[in-house]
């Protein structure tokens, strides 16, 4: 009789106990940032002055561009280690045409382009990047992490190239060659607004829009979930898989784009290390490293979570050392909560069964 009568009760406070182990799992990176903010809030002094939240945005759009197409990726169960030397490559690309334009020694003569053109140009060599190490993985069955390390390296090598090491400075172009107005890029505003926040609101909510809305996000997932079972029922998985790795370099050259505008110069160095973040700030957000979940709206929280912490440890004066450790740590905490969220859902999919 005892047992009996208490078993059904203790069934639904265990529901009940992972119900809302699972919703706090889901709002971590809420209340992630919500911490992050309150805490450098109090002991950052002018941290949510308007002047510094406007900076600290701008810093956030960066990390966010790369997530965007990391999550992608990473949904279908790859990785891509090369965007960092994507954005080092593209802010190349583009100081490159506006400083010197395209010499064509055949003909002796140097193409300068205007703006617009440049800013094809880049995006289409990010592009082309991604396609390269996607056409490694879906064709010659190479592992994504070598992959996009060969494209690391490639893209960081050909970066310095460009250059012979140096530095593209003084990017604004000449009226007379008619491609001027390259900082408007990164320092221009519309409405008040940063144009780079504005390009991050297309950007996230064209990526979103793909991944809830259509056939393509939904082949991104199936991927991602179960690529046996996707073969099977007629996705193709190859295709998809191009499609996340040549999205991720679109990402990556955008923020190459920005960051050289910024700066009115660029530097073959530029993004060193940005995958990292990229990968800490999609799985933050939700983003499961085994693949099939993540949501678009979720990394770029995440991502808010990376650059606030970044952002108020360098007020705070904390060394670029400790910086680095504690940037690690939140990486290896991200993939242990995930971990532990994928545990709850089994256990929660074993009592519904």
């Amino acid at each position: 009789m005892t047992m009996g009568a208490t078993t059904p009760a203790a069934t639904a406070a265990q529901n009940q106990k992972l119900k809302l182990g699972m919703l706090l799992l889901k709002l971590r990176t809420f209340i992630a940032l919500f911490l992050v903010v309150v805490y450098f809030g109090f002991m950052a002094p002018n941290f949510l002055s308007m002047a510094n939240l406007v900076i600290m945005v701008k810093h956030v759009s960066i990390y966010a561009f790369l997530a965007i197409g990391m999550t992608f990726v990473v949904i279908t169960g790859g990785i891509d280690l090369s965007v960092g030397s994507i954005v080092g490559l593209a802010g190349m690309v583009a100081g490159g045409l506006l400083y010197k334009g395209l010499h064509l020694p055949i003909f002796g003569v140097t193409i300068y382009f205007h703006l617009p053109m440049v800013i094809i140009i880049t995006l289409l060599v990010g592009t082309l990047c991604g396609m390269f190490s996607g056409f490694l993985i879906t064709r010659f069955n190479v592992a994504p992490f070598i992959a996009t390390l060969g494209m690391l390296y490639i893209a960081r090598g050909t970066a310095l190239l460009l250059s012979d090491g140096k530095t593209f400075p003084n990017l604004v172009g000449s009226a007379e060659l008619g491609n001027t107005g390259f900082p408007q890029l990164g320092a221009g505003t519309l409405l008040g607004i940063p144009a780079s926040i504005w390009i991050l609101i297309v950007l996230g909510l064209i990526a979103a829009y793909i991944a809830a809305k259509t056939p393509l996000g939904r082949h991104i997932y199936a991927v991602g979930g179960n690529e046996r079972a996707a073969v099977l029922s007629g996705v193709r998985v190859n295709r998809t898989k191009m499609f996340v790795y040549m999205f991720s370099g679109f990402c990556s050259a955008i923020a190459g784009l920005i960051i050289a505008s910024q700066l009115v110069a660029s530097h073959p160095a530029s993004g060193e290390m940005f995958e990292l973040t990229a990968i800490a700030a999609a799985v933050l957000g939700g983003t499961s490293l085994a693949g099939g979940r993540g949501t678009i709206g979720g990394t770029i929280i995440g991502a808010f979570v990376i650059g606030v912490l970044g952002d108020g440890m360098v007020m705070m004066g904390v060394s670029s050392f400790w910086q680095m450790v504690i940037k690690g740590l939140v990486i290896v905490a991200a993939v242990v909560v995930d971990q532990f969220q994928r545990d709850l859902q089994s256990k929660a999919a074993l009592q519904e069964d």
